[in-house]
């Protein structure tokens, strides 16, 4: 049996539908709703995603009658459930019960209801009441022949990340105290000699509730991991009860990768049964499919290779962004399939009828308000036809070559206030270096910092500010065994602890570098720097002093002209790369390309392609986001239109086509 199929046993397929909420509608649309869905050929339903109100309406009262109606329904419908804990919404009459669940800001605002998400974490009473509704759903659906997956919550930390009431102090403190052990330890750690802020009692340490500036950066980022956390303890609370009662169905929450930045996925994919993740394009981003390719992939990675469920995404506008651009004809189609060619086995949305009130609305769907008569229906319908002819990609598995060294808890630290430059910011770097992989039809996996990195030609480090003594090693060990690596500007900077690394930049990489930075030079804004090959760059530039490395590029003029930009060292079988400078587009592909990441194929720009791997055969998902007509050079049977293929696969303009070739 596939990894896919022991995922997901009840399905065996590719998942194909998404929210459905039949507790906003009449019972007489349910009936239409599920004809609807079989002419679509949906086969997986996420349902009661918020229905706490409608399931418990008061305390220790239950309805379940109208939910037992509705999956009867899909399951004679011959359609799967992905069957929600609702505790992503607390009813109105918990909060009246336990006001002092409602989550504090990190200015000491109480938050009101109305809303989503509108509760503390490390509330106690939240914690209880979560449990009880999931026991209360296991108990009464572990063997419902309908139910192929459990969904825990929604978007943990999207909308709420931290929690800074006295439950979650006190919550706080437990933390630091199983971390740190002492106070001796902890103080230590954050430095507490600065500023005078040693602390002689756990009671003495508070959130980093709104403060004059300067709060200690070690307690801001230590509370960040400590969120991240509260929200993961408080999915092990629900998944327990799910596995004690219901054993034997996978069970999983939706991840936002990497649109959440607050919750360590890393962490958090260990936790699960399988990765899920909501994507949504960002709309008026021109290129927003490349931002899609590194979503896909990012999810991938922290899966650890292995398929995951794409849970959301949109058949067109959302409602949300500053301005909701529709999707294009043929848009939806092509995003559905790139998540799939970088390892979904399914592609779901939000939702599958629109709302006719409430917050999302305006929100797109499969079923949008205009009905059946809608090319947005016709495109599901066709999507939906499509998707159950390519049952055999299942558990196959993607193709890279590269890797990218991402770490969230970077992330956070590199983005609290006072650092050199306002300029610096995580997924800025992350996307340049992420773009041009993806423009040389490179396939990418994102790696931790401190995972493994021995089947990579190639690991770029677009930005990696905080880095770990035992990083660095890793990191070091792969380029003594013949890797490259490209390390960006600003990496290596501070321990885990937001502690400089001794001995002057970039502490944990100063000798694989081969180099030491002497200063940093951020620039002003608008103001630009120019580099030998007719490069210019922006934002930031150092002065370096070599200790081994050679120069590649100089500067040719700004605050280190005539020094060296962008440097290369040799070390044992490999080689590292240092590039002290924003570079972007084709001015970053002079570097990269110099250091090996040549383009592969051959073929225009805005052409995708991505193989999955099975045991007796591979894929070639081939999607084109340009104007014009291409060709691919491959050769098998082409299995949307069922044609034979050699040598040359035709790929017409903003079209897809999956190959099937020998293994």
């Amino acid at each position: 049996m596939n990894n896919a199929a022991r995922t997901l046993p009840r399905l065996g397929k590719i998942g194909y539908g998404g929210d459905y909420n039949p507790e906003q509608w009449p019972e007489q649309v349910w009936h239409e709703d599920v004809r609807l869905m079989r002419e679509a050929g949906v086969n997986l339903a996420s349902v009661g995603i918020f229905a706490w109100a409608m399931l418990e309406p008061a305390p220790g009262e239950y309805d379940f009658g109208w939910l037992d109606r509705v999956l009867g329904l899909l399951h004679e419908g011959g359609i799967a459930v992905d069957l929600a804990t609702p505790t992503a919404a607390p009813p109105a009459w918990f909060f009246r019960r336990h006001p002092e669940a409602r989550p504090v800001t990190h200015e000491g605002h109480v938050l009101g209801g109305g809303a989503r998400h509108a509760f503390c974490p490390s509330s106690p009473a939240y914690r209880e009441a979560a449990a009880g509704i999931a026991a209360q759903l296991a108990r009464r659906y572990a063997d419902h022949p309908a139910v192929a997956l459990w969904h825990v919550h929604n978007e943990y930390g999207w909308s709420n990340h931290a929690c800074y009431c006295d439950a979650s102090a006190d919550a706080f403190r437990r933390w630091l105290r199983q971390r740190y052990g002492t106070l001796s330890a902890l103080n230590n750690a954050w430095g507490t000699t600065f500023w005078g802020q040693r602390y002689g009692d756990w009671a003495e340490i508070d959130p980093p509730r709104l403060a004059p500036p300067g709060v200690n950066p070690a307690l801001q980022l230590d509370y960040l991991r400590f969120s991240s956390d509260e929200y993961l303890d408080c999915f092990r609370i629900e998944r327990d009860v799910l596995h004690r009662l219901a054993p034997g169905v996978p069970v999983t929450t939706n991840f936002m990768v990497p649109n959440c930045k607050w919750m360590d996925y890393w962490k958090w994919a260990a936790e699960v049964d399988v990765v899920s993740n909501d994507h949504y394009l960002q709309a008026e981003r021109l290129d927003n499919h490349i931002e899609l390719a590194m979503a896909a992939d990012l999810t991938r990675s922290v899966a650890r290779g292995r398929p995951w469920l794409l849970m959301e995404h949109s058949t067109g506008a959302v409602n949300w962004q500053p301005r909701n651009i529709a999707k294009v004809p043929g848009e939806m189609r092509r995003n559905s399939f790139a998540h799939i060619a970088r390892g979904a086995d399914s592609a779901l949305f939000f939702q599958w009828r629109a709302s006719r009130f409430g917050a999302e609305k305006f929100h797109s769907a499969m079923v949008p308000h205009g009905g059946t008569s809608t090319r947005i229906w016709r495109d599901v319908v066709r999507l939906g036809a499509e998707l159950s002819n390519l049952d055999e990609l299942v558990g196959t598995r993607v193709a890279s070559d590269i890797g990218i060294v991402w770490d969230w808890e970077s992330w956070w630290a590199l983005e609290l206030e006072w650092r050199p430059s306002f300029d610096l910011r995580y997924l800025d770097r992350m996307s340049a270096y992420y773009e041009r992989a993806w423009r040389a039809n490179r396939t990418v996996d994102f790696v931790h910092p401190e995972g493994d990195l021995s089947g990579y030609q190639m690991m770029l480090i677009p930005s990696l500010y905080l880095m770990s003594s035992s990083a660095a090693e890793n990191l070091a060990a792969y380029v003594r065994s013949g890797g490259t690596l490209v390390v960006s500007y600003f990496s290596g900077i501070v321990d885990e602890i937001e502690t400089v690394h001794p001995g002057g930049h970039p502490g944990a990489l100063r000798d694989l570098l081969g180099l030491s930075v002497e200063e940093f030079l951020p620039l002003r804004a608008g103001d630009r720097v120019r580099l030998e090959r007719n490069l210019t760059a922006d934002v930031w530039a150092e002065r370096l002093v070599l200790a081994g490395a050679e120069p590649v590029l100089r500067y040719l003029d700004g605050p280190a002209a005539g020094e060296p930009a962008v440097t290369r060292h040799r070390v044992g079988q490999g080689t590292a790369w240092y590039v002290s400078t924003r570079l972007n587009g084709r001015d970053l592909d002079v570097v990269l390309q110099e250091a090996g990441l040549t383009a592969r194929d051959g073929l225009p720009d805005g052409v995708e392609l991505v193989r999955r791997v099975g045991d007796s055969a591979s894929y070639l998902i081939a999607i084109n986001h340009t104007d014009g007509d291409v060709e691919v050079a491959a050769s098998g049977k082409e299995l949307l239109t069922g044609a034979p293929c050699h040598g040359v696969l035709p790929l017409p303009a903003g079209d897809v086509r999956v190959l099937r070739a020998a293994s």
